[in-house]
């Protein structure tokens, strides 16, 4: 049975973004077909895909390498997301549905309990689900789309201190909620942008030291990591 390519390149995307293969390290189809345990096709057209998201990148003599963003390239991400996130909040406030607020108001209610609570190890998923959710409720795929490729590539340059009051933290997220479903959309705007600008003070560069990218690269060839499971063809 051929495995669908975007499940091989959701695997291996997760394995960039998770440092498992490491920035500049060489993607060879062979050892990634074996590692996935999948056909060369599959991953041949991962590939491809994933270079024009920006996280591979095709050398002369190398073939694909995973790609090493400049310092001024992974600022540019910070700066994009805090342009795009307000004007998805402001879409969603807009053309929201019914079930859009219920999901939004219902990871509203984890993530305060859970905060509440000091149970912060849920509350990283559970605001990453908040974004989705609210990004996928802008009516716009081609916005929605931007923003989680700028979610990744975030989450692959840049380590993220916790919030230092995570009750707070959420109760941001619950007047983005309440924007949204009201419909007002320059609220949702607003709360959005403060939102997000508190949220970039808290990121700083991962580094990508040639000791580190060895040591991932030594995971790799030591490691599969199977994609024709039912949960990734679902």
């Amino acid at each position: 049975m051929r495995i669908p390519a975007h499940s091989v390149c959701t695997a291996i995307r997760d394995d960039i973004v998770a440092g498992v293969l490491g920035r500049g390290s060489r993607l060879t189809e062979e050892v990634l077909a074996r590692r996935y345990g999948v056909s060369r096709v599959p991953v041949r057209e991962a590939l491809r895909t994933l270079e024009a998201e920006g996280f591979v990148v095709t050398r002369r003599h190398a073939g694909a390498c995973v790609a090493e963003p400049t310092e001024q390239e992974a600022a540019d991400l910070l700066e994009m997301r805090l342009l795009l996130e307000p004007l998805g909040a402001l879409r969603a406030a807009q053309r929201r549905t019914g079930a859009h607020v219920k999901v939004l108001r219902g990871l509203v209610r984890l993530g305060q309990e859970r905060a509440r609570r000091g149970a912060g190890g849920d509350l990283r998923s559970l605001g990453g689900w908040f974004h989705e959710t609210l990004a996928q409720a802008s009516g716009s795929p081609a916005l929605a789309s931007t923003l989680t490729q700028l979610r990744h590539k975030i989450a692959w340059l840049y380590a993220v201190e916790g919030p230092a009051d995570p009750v707070e933290h959420w109760t941001e997220h619950g007047a983005i909620a309440d924007a949204v479903a009201r419909g007002d959309g320059e609220r949702a705007r607003a709360v959005t942008a403060l939102h997000a600008e508190r949220a970039t003070a808290a990121h700083r560069l991962r580094s990508a030291s040639g000791a580190d990218r060895t040591d991932r690269a030594e995971r790799v060839r030591n490691s599969q990591h199977p994609v024709n499971t039912p949960s990734l063809r679902a």
